[in-house]
């Protein structure tokens, strides 16, 4: 909710209906550029106590909140399921950074652990099989509490219209639930998506062959399996990083992945889609790749593209995708030709044919800065090369820019900026 949000008096004719209850609501306007959308919430709600951060939000007409009309059902209900120790630890940092219009679910096998979950939306699964204790690392024990609690499982999914489920493949509960959650949320009807990470090598070998078989049976239950390995964030963080925030840095991948996505259609923005638009790219997608970019300076928008698609969290490259979503973020200064900037590179890098569905959102937190998240999918990885011999591409840091020449225009074309070579060979003469 932003600073300016006028509350309602509950007893006024402002006040609104929310699933056919009366209920108060605060108002918050949008960007000007969308002046006729804004977003709800019920004052009160908290991220413990309902489940959601930052209240319920969604994007409704503004006419419809000054009309005192019902809003209505057919708003894109999202939910987000945190499966085992891993899958929880990413809700709980999904809250704390403020991810808003999704509700937060948390499923475990171990009792304690819930206990320690910032939403009270908890499931406990296979008490009587566990009896409150865990997996013990074991992804057979973690599928047969899923498998025992399928009916209250399906109760946490119901009206859902698009499911995350994310986890740390290769322990017990996340590696054998997750597959089990999955497949409930695709009977519902809901548009499923996994984001999960595949763990450290330093993790063990035990481990690490439960997540490929977790990974496995998951893909074929999901409509679109986004897998982070945790092995490249070794070259993202400095050699100093300890192992705790090592693992702090998964979950905020798991993290981004999930609102890149969703902030898409939760907030309004400069540009805004429609969550058909994104079920038509991500609907029966199977594997995807995600990467993530920043970009800061004149050229921070090309910057933060041209990151995204080189991005170290990528095991191959995006060349070739036939669908992609993408979302950019930037703070209120945030420009349309820098839009556009970014937009043409990501369009280059798939296939001319491409399903490629975006959203331009403002968060005013990000002054100076641009941040892209991109979701390719369309594609058979095992058939592709690595990224490295297909694209011959680095991550691209800030001393990877040279200082564009005087009378170059930072708005149109690539300046100096460097771009991947199979970018170059697909741009034409300009």
């Amino acid at each position: 909710m932003s600073a300016n949000s006028t509350p309602f008096d509950a007893h006024s004719d402002d006040a609104f209906t929310v699933n056919g209850s009366h209920a108060p609501v605060e108002y918050a306007s949008s960007t000007e550029a969308h002046d006729k959308v804004d977003t709800y919430s019920q004052p009160g709600s908290s991220p413990k106590g309902a489940g959601y951060a930052n209240g319920d939000l969604r994007v409704v007409p503004r006419e419809m909140l000054l009309n005192g009309e019902t809003v209505p059902s057919n708003i894109a209900k999202i939910k987000v399921i945190g499966v085992g120790g891993g899958g929880c630890n990413a809700v709980n940092r999904m809250i704390h950074s403020g991810v808003s219009g999704i509700e937060f679910w948390t499923v475990n096998t171990d009792a304690q652990a819930l206990s320690n979950v910032a939403t009270d939306n908890t499931l406990q699964i296979g008490q009587k099989l566990t009896r409150g204790l865990g997996a013990g690392g074991n992804p057979a024990i973690g599928q047969k509490a899923a498998e025992e609690s399928r009916d209250e499982l399906a109760a946490s999914l119901e009206e859902a219209d698009l499911v995350f489920i994310t986890a740390g493949m290769g322990g017990g509960t996340g590696t054998g639930a997750a597959p089990v959650v999955a497949e409930v949320a695709k009977e519902a009807g809901a548009l499923t998506v996994g984001v999960v990470t595949r763990p450290f090598t330093f993790e063990g070998r035990r481990r690490t062959s439960q997540a490929e078989e977790g990974i496995a049976a998951l893909q074929t239950r999901v409509d679109t399996l986004i897998v982070i390995p945790n092995d490249k964030l070794l070259s993202v963080i400095s050699e100093q990083t300890p192992v705790q925030e090592a693992f702090q840095a998964a979950d905020d991948v798991l993290r981004q992945g999930v609102q890149g996505i969703s902030d898409i259609i939760t907030i309004p923005g400069l540009v805004n889609v429609d969550f058909a638009d994104v079920r038509a790219v991500m609907a029966d997608a199977g594997s995807a790749l995600m990467g993530i970019g920043i970009g800061s300076g004149k050229s921070r928008a090309r910057e933060a593209a041209i990151a995204a698609i080189s991005s170290p969290l990528l095991e191959s490259s995006i060349d070739g995708a036939s669908g992609a979503v993408f979302n950019i973020t930037g703070g209120g200064d945030l420009t349309l030709h820098e839009v556009n900037a970014a937009a043409e590179i990501i369009y280059e890098a798939v296939d001319p044919n491409a399903n490629i569905i975006f959203g331009a959102v403002i968060d005013e937190r990000l002054q100076g800065e641009v941040h892209i998240t991109v979701i390719a999918t369309g594609f058979n990885l095992e058939s592709q090369p690595s990224q490295l011999e297909t694209a011959r591409i680095t991550p691209l840091k800030r001393n990877n820019l040279s200082v564009p020449q005087a009378g170059s225009n930072s708005s149109g074309g690539t300046g100096a900026l460097d771009i991947p070579e199979f970018l170059q060979r697909r741009r034409p003469n300009r």
